[in-house]
């Protein structure tokens, strides 16, 4: 059986610019920690795979001496870590739940798609669990939330673009890769997703339009909507030239072209 494994955050909504940034910058202000980041800053931060890792960047000796923090203790600055990301998850759920946050273009009629012809449905996202399941809720509802499985936060070790968010999906999903595709975002998603020997369609995001995307099958400003935001194609290896909107039947024809587009895995 086929299966589409979505990546969160700049996939299912525009989560990084409307929902993480400001959780992040409302945390620090409540934790009195000295840092804001404006929009140009988090350009950087976002290829910094977990929100605990980005959190964790900012922890200079500077920082940890003004907080009063053992800047040479580095499991006292990850305990302070871990309470600064409890309440940035909480803060980013409760922007979720408000309807701050709108599923892109596309995303919900695939996902209806895939449902009715019987594809598997996951989301693998280095984001906290709690947060990639309000995003679900939100942007798709619930009947078409419940039917996916959520692979997310600190279920492995390496983050990405190391691959093994998605290889841990495979595995427990009972899938080979290639039955797979993944929809990604970025760069670092990217290179996680081929590492694992997934083919990836890039919709891309605010923040990751300069970004290489190399590998890919296909790269796409969105999914599109008959009626509303077309999508615009940027990159098609595979020929598969979609006019206006991506559907099922490209991600079919991704599974069953020869893999030209990722590296050769031998080699890995």
């Amino acid at each position: 059986m086929p299966a589409l494994i979505f990546d969160c955050d700049g996939v299912l909504a525009d989560t990084e610019r409307d929902g993480h940034l400001p959780a992040f910058n409302q945390t620090f202000e409540e934790f009195s920690v000295p840092v804001q980041w404006s929009d140009s800053d988090y350009v950087q931060k976002v290829t910094i795979g977990g929100g605990k890792e980005r959190m964790r960047s900012i922890l200079t000796p500077e920082v940890a001496g003004v907080l009063g923090l053992p800047a040479d203790d580095p499991a006292a600055l990850d305990s302070a870590v871990a309470g600064w990301h409890r309440r940035k998850s909480a803060i980013y759920t409760e922007r979720v739940a408000s309807g701050a946050l709108t599923a892109r273009p596309g995303i919900r009629r695939l996902v209806a798609q895939a449902a009715g012809a019987g594809w598997i449905l996951a989301v693998a996202s280095t984001s906290a669990e709690e947060s990639v399941r309000a995003v679900l809720t939100q942007t798709l509802g619930p009947e078409l939330a419940a039917q996916f499985r959520v692979f997310a936060g600190d279920i492995v070790n390496r983050k990405k673009p190391a691959p093994d968010i998605y290889l841990h999906a495979l595995r427990e999903l009972g899938i080979d890769a290639a039955d797979a595709v993944v929809v990604e975002d970025s760069a670092n998603g990217l290179r996680s997703a081929l590492a694992a020997g997934l083919r990836t369609v890039i919709t891309i995001s605010g923040y990751t339009a300069d970004e290489d995307f190399t590998g890919a099958a296909l790269v796409v400003s969105s999914l599109g909507d008959p009626g509303g935001p077309t999508t615009v194609t940027l990159r098609d290896p595979l020929g598969l030239e979609p006019e206006f909107f991506v559907d099922l039947a490209d991600f079919a024809t991704i599974l069953s072209a020869p893999d030209r587009s990722a590296p050769d895995l031998e080699s890995r």
